[in-house]
């Protein structure tokens, strides 16, 4: 008999999680990006491999765009092309870090003709996503100050607002607005969106479809991240997940390398709080797989999540609020343990084959020939990577 109840099953059969694009182009760190064999040359091809995901693990049925590293003539005809392949265009990353203008700021700027270019790229964010049907526009910054004194830190809150604003009033439907914090780089003084709570204060300010999105790796060690998890899912503000793991700071490594007791933790905090197979609350990736091959470490970074949801289910729930009321330290603690250290493989792995998929769905992708044939198919031509 399976460890996995049928209400278990019937809710990993539901779960999603989006991917990123740029994780399938070369990216990696500032100091020095390695290619690797087969990798996209565009778009197209980004989603093409995407999809391949999806195929083995049927966990991860979008695709979530950064603009302008996924700017194409046609956005209808990539729509189609993802809808042929099994998949969907998800969250529309903006990007207001790379262009000159944006050396001292974009949103922020105090030169009224910058800011007005950053704020008129979020509304073209938002005409893709009228042609792809995509939700969300996710917002990150790379701003702030450097040096004490180098700016005026309330007045570039205030320019904040003011940009954010405008470009949630051009948001139609059910669109939203994700904004996602970073406690610190490029910026190193200050950054202009540092914590969760300068985050919430600014989508607050913006209407119920502004949201907080949560990078599991935008923290200083040590942070309980699950504690910024139910407090956001409490105040009804945890828009979306970036799931990746660091070690020192933003390492965009896949998620559960580093410390998969975390990853359980956040999770347990998820589906105490109803945000799990929630409409409101998207889970998605956000890496980088600069010495791993690429769709093989979005396998693993999926297939993390769902182990680890797996077990955040099996937590006696009943058993460990009964530890609580009576005060017991030690059983509520194992109960906790318990549900972590369960080895839910087997389990999983009898379940996808009882799905039509394959057990192993790694094993089954790298004894499908595609690597081989995307790295002899896209000989030639320029590589997609950071910018591109």
């Amino acid at each position: 008999m399976s460890i996995l109840s049928s209400d278990v099953q019937s809710t990993l059969a539901a779960q999603a999680i989006e991917l990123p694009s740029w994780a399938f182009g070369n990216s990696g760190t500032r100091f020095r990006v390695f290619p690797t064999p087969g990798t996209p040359r565009d778009p197209f091809e980004k989603i093409a491999d995407a999809a391949q995901v999806h195929r083995y693990t049927a966990l991860a049925p979008s695709v979530a765009l950064h603009i302008p590293w996924d700017a194409v003539d046609d956005y209808g005809a990539l729509r189609r092309h993802a809808e042929d392949l099994g998949v969907s265009l998800g969250t529309i990353n903006s990007n207001t870090f790379q262009d000159e203008d944006y050396k001292f700021g974009a949103l922020t700027h105090h030169d009224e003709s910058i800011r007005r270019k950053a704020i008129d790229h979020h509304l073209a964010c938002i005409d893709i996503m009228d042609a792809t049907g995509s939700r969300d526009l996710k917002i990150w910054l790379a701003e702030g100050s450097n040096y004490p004194g180098q700016n005026d830190m309330r007045a570039r809150q205030d320019r904040l607002h003011d940009s954010l604003q405008e470009i949630y009033a051009r948001l139609t439907g059910d669109q939203r607005l994700v904004l996602e914090y970073k406690f610190f780089e490029p910026a190193f003084y200050h950054t202009d969106v540092p914590d969760w709570g300068t985050s919430y204060v600014q989508v607050a300010a913006l209407g119920e479809r502004a949201m907080v999105c949560l990078d599991t790796g935008h923290h200083a060690p040590g942070t309980n991240i699950e504690f910024i998890v139910m407090q956001l899912l409490r105040l009804g503000k945890l828009g979306s997940f970036d799931f990746n793991s660091r070690f020192y700071a933003d390492d965009d490594l896949i998620v559960g390398a580093a410390d998969p007791f975390q990853l359980f933790r956040i999770l347990v905090e998820v589906v105490r709080g109803g945000g799990l197979n929630n409409p409101d609350v998207a889970f998605m990736l956000d890496q980088c797989h600069n010495i791993e091959d690429k769709i093989p470490g979005q396998i693993r970074s999926v297939l993390n999540v769902q182990e680890m949801t797996a077990r955040a289910l099996l937590l006696d729930r009943d058993a460990l609020a009964a530890a609580q009321e009576a005060n017991d330290v030690l059983a509520a603690n194992a109960l906790f343990m318990d549900a972590f250290q369960t080895d839910v493989r087997p389990a999983l792995a009898q379940w996808r084959e009882s799905r039509g998929l394959p057990a192993d769905p790694m094993a089954a992708y790298l004894a499908s020939g595609y690597a081989q044939r995307i790295a002899d198919e896209r000989v030639g031509g320029t590589q997609a990577g950071w910018g591109a």
